[in-house]
């Protein structure tokens, strides 16, 4: 059940719907796991509702939430299944890294999870230096993920691993041009998944200042098509961001 309601949440063509009605699907989540706590398919299912909602969310202080919610999620789930990756943010840099190191392919899916949470607490944070101080980590964690399956979950791996290169600056430690890369990956492994573009035009081409890219991006973005199976509704919420961005590129540059 938890996996028929993921995937017609992402497969829906109507985000207004989607956004009023997640908040009902997470108590549902919620209530399922008060009985099966220990569920692996119900905490990986209720970690990606959370993050994925937490995009259609304005309020910031409810994206803190929803963002934090999703990362112990996963984390249960890491510890549910026994993966090296259960206590590990816990760790020293040098522990922390030892345990990643062991992480083999069966458990790219559990490992994603956490850095997709990751990296949506990181962003979510991004005026807190205590929680990006762990950007290293989990930088090291989608690096590993990388190594073990570059296509997981559409390239995902890759275009994660762009957003954590751009978050910051260079002038901050920022490595804009590695996040490109990423980027370039990822959009070559799966152009149909159009989030892609859109992260690489914001956290990207705005950074660097390249109003050109920016606005390629997203004019492309707005030409694909949009239902293809499994990611019509995240390509449904990438056109809207990039109807955004279009409009307050000129502001912007």
């Amino acid at each position: 059940m938890a996996d028929d309601l993921a995937q017609s949440i992402l497969n829906s063509e109507d985000i207004d719907t989607v956004r009023e009605g997640v908040p009902a699907y997470l108590l549902l989540m919620d209530s399922f796991l008060r009985s099966s706590p220990e569920s692996e398919d119900l905490l990986l299912a209720a970690s990606s509702l959370n993050g994925a909602f937490s995009v259609l969310v304005d309020d910031h202080e409810r994206v803190k939430l929803l963002s934090d919610k999703s990362m112990r999620y996963a984390e249960k789930a890491s510890c549910v299944v026994g993966s090296p990756l259960c206590g590990a943010r816990e760790l020293d840099f040098a522990g922390f890294e030892t345990r990643i190191a062991s992480l083999k392919e069966k458990d790219v899916p559990v490992a994603y999870a956490v850095g997709v949470a990751w990296v949506g607490r990181l962003q979510a944070n991004s005026d807190d230096w205590a929680v990006i101080a762990e950007l290293g980590r989990a930088k090291a964690l989608m690096a590993r993920i990388i190594e073990l399956d570059e296509k997981f979950e559409n390239g995902g791996p890759h275009l994660y691993m762009g957003g954590m290169e751009t978050l910051l600056p260079a002038s901050l430690g920022g490595k804009p041009e590695k996040g490109r890369q990423h980027f370039e990956k990822a959009i070559a492994i799966n152009a149909d998944y159009l989030m892609t573009k859109v992260i690489y035009a914001e956290q990207y081409a705005r950074l660097i200042f390249d109003q050109q890219l920016h606005d390629r991006l997203l004019g492309e973005v707005l030409a694909a098509k949009v239902n293809v199976e499994g990611i019509t509704l995240t390509n449904r919420i990438a056109q809207e961001r990039a109807r955004d961005l279009l409009e307050s590129g000129n502001d912007y540059f």
